[in-house]
């Protein structure tokens, strides 16, 4: 749904933007982008993943022009994005050469390779650290200089790029619901009109770029009263997986020819649902279903979110909500839902004035009898 703006009041709007500057400086403060990038590490990462654009440092640049709105940085990496052109499509990223630096299972305690448990605040108190505001920069330098350097060791020797499945000795015993191989080419939402039903490519996309709240309150929903299920994390991993593309000179497009790229951090979940199968001699077996999750950066809550949801909207279930794909998928965009809401501060003199006559008139006439 389109919006024309109302002409007029460029000198005020012009104010209000100087007005929004100095709300910005006021205090005398200029943020260095790269201390966004190193200390804001969470925030840079739901805006990467909202905004569907891998740049640690325009998703920086954003949140200092947004002031540390998330909604407002997404609609900005959005905007830029739009203006880029695609010049190279990357190869399928194979996640099982992922560098892992966290690696956990909730459903097993020892695994292949052993759980990870790397930088996450699920095992920190939770209580303010009033020592924040004397923490120096010299301080802090000593104190990861030092963190280095008793890490500089190999205590470990497993190959945290070669690390096997969790799930694949279940897979090998069939215990997995199986999944059909499917090498058509992906949709892509940036590019085309949603259609329900949607493939799970493009339901994939919308999820993994959905709002971070969205998603996890959606996910919420499912678990709490709309969804009738509880899954099990099979396997949650952090980790740089490399990206490449292939060599414009080969139309063969041969392994030894493509050109490595670089890496992207990604969050990547597979989460355990028991699933009733009936057998062809009518008997009923569970087997378990896989629900998916991926997102930019480390983004876990999300990334779990999104493999409740993933579950939910591939069974489908029309008395639930949350296995709906319209209500779903038309509701967690953070563009979208932003810019409906905001649109509401728009002058709607005619609309409004149309509907209090409306109003007036119903109320006299109830009067009159």
């Amino acid at each position: 749904m389109g919006y024309v703006a109302v002409k007029g009041g460029a000198a005020a709007i012009e104010e209000s933007i100087k007005r929004l500057k100095y709300e910005r400086l006021k205090k005398g403060t200029v943020l260095d982008l790269h201390d966004l990038e190193g200390g804001m590490r969470c925030l840079i990462d739901q805006v990467m993943s909202e905004s569907s654009l891998y740049s640690e440092t325009l998703a920086a640049m954003s949140v200092k022009q947004a002031e540390g709105s998330p909604e407002e940085a997404v609609f900005l990496m959005r905007a830029y994005r739009s203006t880029l052109p695609r010049k190279h499509y990357s190869r399928t990223l194979s996640l099982k050469n992922m560098l892992v630096e966290r690696r956990i299972s909730a459903s097993f305690k020892d695994i292949p390779g052993g759980q990870i448990l790397g930088a996450a605040y699920d095992y920190s108190h939770r209580l303010i650290d009033f020592d924040l505001p004397g923490e120096t920069k010299e301080a802090a330098l000593n104190w990861l200089r030092d963190f280095v350097q008793d890490n500089a060791i190999d205590h470990d020797s497993t190959d945290l790029a070669s690390l096997p499945g969790v799930l694949n000795y279940l897979r090998e015993e069939g215990l997995i619901a199986p999944c059909e191989s499917n090498d058509t080419e992906p949709d892509d939402i940036t590019r085309k009109n949603l259609q329900f039903p949607v493939s799970r490519s493009a339901r994939l996309q919308i999820l993994t770029r959905g709002q971070t709240g969205a998603v996890t309150a959606l996910g919420y929903a499912a678990l709490r009263s709309y969804g009738d299920l509880h899954p099990t994390v099979g396997e949650l991993r952090v980790g740089y997986s490399p990206v490449y593309i292939d060599s414009p000179f080969n139309a063969a497009k041969e392994d030894e020819d493509a050109y490595y790229i670089g890496d992207i951090k990604v969050t990547e979940v597979e989460t355990l649902f028991p699933v009733p199968v009936r057998k062809e001699n009518g008997l009923q077996e569970i087997v378990f279903g896989i629900g998916y999750g991926l997102c930019y950066g480390q983004n876990e809550t999300k990334a779990i979110a999104m493999s409740i949801l993933d579950h939910c909207l591939e069974t489908g279930n029309k008395e639930q909500p949350t296995h709906n794909e319209e209500f779903v998928l038309l509701h967690i965009d953070a563009v979208e839902a932003t810019g409906f809401i905001s649109h509401l501060k728009l002058p709607h003199y005619v609309t409004f004035q149309s509907e209090l006559d409306s109003v007036r008139k119903s109320n006299k006439k109830g009067r009159e009898k």
